[in-house]
């Protein structure tokens, strides 16, 4: 949908003589209807999709403030991926967050857990997809090299299992092959202290004298699943709905000051498997390459970047970089570089 399309939609296409607009009456008027209609996949209906848009509307009172043209751009995301807003399927959720550069309040598309697992099954090429915690008590082995493996036995009968010690996600490929990413506790704690969500909430609670509230603060475990799902989702043959999914939740996060109730975006599945339907079939999946990029490489991207969005797009991958110094120093490089760009 055009920047010109979307505006046209979220002011009813009247200039003059109208009373102002509610999100509501915008979620519901003919123009949008239209614009979901055009853009959802068979398998959702305008109808059905602006029923849960409007519900969504009501149970976030804050979204009521949102930007009209952000909001119903996210909105327009879920209908051109086809997921539905919201709790109620846990595939994508409306963050409204302040925007320091513009000061307005905006809507940040957020893909869920189970979202991510969706689009994938798209693809076809998927039998199956899981991600799990590993707990102190549990047993636990991992080998890499030319004939990989993972065990995992979960302590189940033990009243505590411990301390979380590792994440690990697996995908089931049609033809017979399997993929897993595993990452360990020190890692997931790295890339956690280096979201914009956790750095808000520490702010928003030193400055105000309260405890950080935040996804990562209140719901570390699932986070940390959702991670390393997202890690191994570079590595399979997802759909290009989903890629675009990722870079617009990523584009947005940088601008986001965030301060939500963490229950809002986390799933309450502690695992999801989800298992292609019997006798469908699909076609065999080639080894999926490896998506590798060096600091240098990511270093010529910044400098080459001519939008704040591309900078920012590129900066979300320097977390993935397994050197300590190369991310610090990276990082010092975007700040700088984004200070210098217009309207910064």
């Amino acid at each position: 949908m055009s920047t010109q399309a979307l505006k046209a939609a979220a002011t009813g296409g009247v200039t003059r003589n109208t009373k102002p607009q509610t999100l509501a009456d915008l979620i519901t008027g003919d123009s949008m209807k239209k614009q979901f209609a055009m853009a959802l996949p068979k398998h959702l209906n305008a109808e059905r999709f602006t029923r849960v848009a409007l519900t969504e509307l009501r149970k976030v009172p804050k979204l009521m403030q949102a930007d009209p043209a952000s909001f119903m751009g996210a909105v327009m995301q879920c209908a051109q991926l086809g997921i539905e807003p919201g709790g109620a399927l846990g595939h994508a959720y409306l963050l409204p967050f302040d925007n320091r550069r513009s000061g307005k309040t905006e809507v940040q598309f957020i893909l869920g857990y189970k979202g991510m697992i969706d689009l994938a099954r798209r693809s076809g090429q998927i039998v199956s997809i899981e991600s799990r915690a590993v707990y102190e008590r549990d047993t636990f082995s991992v080998k890499f090299g030319l004939d990989p493996d993972l065990q995992h036995e979960p302590a189940w009968e033990e009243d505590e299992r411990g301390a979380l010690r590792a994440v690990y996600a697996v995908a089931k490929l049609q033809g017979g092959g399997v993929q897993f990413e595993l990452m360990g506790r020190a890692e997931i704690e790295r890339i956690m202290r280096e979201s914009q969500g956790w750095k808000a909430a520490e702010a928003s609670a030193r400055k105000y004298g309260r405890e950080p509230n935040s996804p990562w603060h209140t719901n570390f475990d699932e986070m940390a699943k959702k991670t390393v799902l997202r890690r191994l989702f570079k590595y399979l043959p997802v759909s290009i709905e989903y890629i675009d999914a990722q870079e617009r939740e990523d584009r947005d996060s940088s601008l986001a000051d965030i301060e939500v109730d963490a229950h809002t975006i986390i799933d309450s599945g502690a695992t999801e498997i989800i298992d292609a339907p019997a006798g469908e079939d699909a076609p065999a999946a080639a080894p999926p390459a490896a998506i590798g990029y060096t600091a240098p490489e990511l270093l010529d991207q910044m400098l080459k970047a001519k939008t704040p969005e591309r900078l920012d797009e590129v900066a979300s991958l320097i977390p993935d970089l397994a050197d300590l110094e190369e991310r610090k120093n990276l990082n010092a490089k975007y700040e700088a570089l984004r200070a210098e760009m217009p309207g910064a």
